[in-house]
């Protein structure tokens, strides 16, 4: 290896390792992420996420929750739709965790905080007006279905569960919601993703 090349290899390194950042707006509010490789999809919004966003209902005085928050896309808009009610960010990767603070201090949103939680396990007795989750596909339907019952046991009577999956598991959702909280509404489905809802 010459040693110009030793030079050129470590300025990628050095550039992999600063944070990646980009604005985007979301349900009209204009937000900016700082991200890092490692967490889910750094570069953009995600679609799945992004069609979670236009079809979610959100009152101003919600109490939010957001369940595998990654670097806060989905809470953070929610805690500005909801200016007078507050947000959960949870995730059990502290560097997700670390990121969605850090972006919410970015875009000067105080009425949320972020913590780690291995799905609802730190989450306590908090109850919620509504709660969100992009489901990963690779957790497996046990993971699954604790995420189904634990949503309803932390959600306020009336209180809404939104979820978005590939598509792929939309039988899986739909069977899941109607034995956990005895109803389903498919929201919206797109060629990749459904967005499905179930309310308490």
């Amino acid at each position: 290896m010459t040693e110009t090349t030793k030079k050129i290899d470590k300025a990628y390194i050095d550039s992999l390792r600063r944070d990646i950042v980009f604005s985007d707006t979301l349900r009209g509010q204009p937000l900016t992420f700082h991200t890092t490789w490692g967490l889910f999809s750094p570069r953009a919004v995600d679609d799945g996420s992004r069609l979670l966003l236009e079809h979610v209902e959100v009152n101003e005085g919600d109490d939010c929750l957001d369940v595998g928050c990654g670097y806060g896309v989905l809470g953070l808009t929610l805690a500005r739709l909801a200016p007078q009610g507050s947000t959960c960010l949870v995730d059990k990767d502290f560097v997700a965790v670390d990121y969605s603070a850090r972006n919410a201090r970015v875009n000067g949103i105080g009425n949320c905080e972020a913590f780690l939680s291995n799905g609802f396990s730190a989450v306590g007795g908090r109850r919620f007006d509504l709660i969100v989750s992009n489901l990963p596909a690779k957790v497996g339907k046990e993971m699954l279905y604790l995420y189904l019952h634990d949503a309803r046991e932390h959600l306020k009577p009336g209180g809404r569960f939104y979820v978005v999956t590939i598509s792929g598991l939309r039988r899986f959702i739909e069977r899941g919601f109607r034995e956990v909280f005895g109803n389903y509404d498919k929201v919206k489905q797109g060629r990749d993703y459904t967005v499905a809802l179930a309310v308490r």
